[in-house]
């Protein structure tokens, strides 16, 4: 009984470990547990229409059977009528008896017709009832499915954004705005240095001298010709 035990428990362990394990498999993949979900649908379906079928045939079956029972009905009470008639007694009292049974069994057959027709009824609202689970659920399944696959289009379009840093790229703009930024100082640097160094104060310098000396040289040119002008004798009219 001990080992009887054991097993039973081992095996309710490896069945909740085997459930765990189809569950995150549907999980992963939707479209298994759909699948699943519609496949067994299918399978009550295909039950329930057999059980269906067997419960109409029943039907019918009764509803025949009750026919005949009144057509036998009316046919013995047309036969007790023409015997009590022409006064065979004997006879009257067998019509009698098969009336009075054939009488019972439309009852009882009445009777069976109406719960094997509300069976049939209520085991045809059942199978419509599971055809139309079914339609359902195939219709939720490509919405859901839809949805999963936009979601995990969003999710890797997220993660693969979310992995692009620009810090690099960034970082590294940053750095050549940094060596043009100091490429132009040095290069202003070097004008700086340029206008303030001895050499260039001595060309500006000997520039400066030039003017002085082309300045004086101008003077003296104008000064010459004034002295020309000054000495001609002034003409008379």
């Amino acid at each position: 009984m001990a080992e009887v035990g054991l097993f039973k428990r081992l095996g309710n362990l490896w069945m909740g470990f085997l459930s765990i394990w189809i569950s995150n498999v549907e999980k992963e993949h939707p479209e298994i547990a759909y699948e699943n979900a519609i496949n067994s649908l299918v399978g009550k379906y295909s039950k329930l229409k057999s059980a269906t079928a067997a419960i109409i045939r029943r039907r019918e079956d009764v509803d025949e059977r009750l026919k005949k029972s009144q057509k036998d009905l009316a046919q013995t009470e047309l036969e007790l009528n023409a015997a009590v008639e022409t006064n065979q007694d004997d006879l009257a009292v067998v019509l009698i008896q098969r009336k009075n049974a054939l009488a019972t069994d439309v009852a009882e057959l009445t009777g069976d017709l109406g719960t094997a027709s509300k069976d049939a009824d209520s085991a045809k609202t059942s199978l419509l009832g599971v055809q139309s689970e079914i339609r359902k659920l195939k219709a939720e399944r490509d919405v859901m499915l839809a949805r999963m696959q936009s979601a995990q289009a969003r999710l890797r379009i997220q993660e693969q954004l979310d992995g692009l840093s620009v810090d690099v790229e960034v970082k590294a703009l940053d750095n050549v705005r940094e060596h043009i930024k100091n490429t132009i100082a040095e290069a202003n640097l070097g004008q700086e240095l340029a206008g303030s160094s001895l050499d260039a104060r001595l060309a500006a310098l000997k520039v400066q001298a030039g003017d002085v000396q082309a300045q004086q040289q101008l003077a003296e040119l104008k000064a010459k010709k004034a002295a020309q002008r000054a000495s001609q004798p002034t003409k008379t009219m």
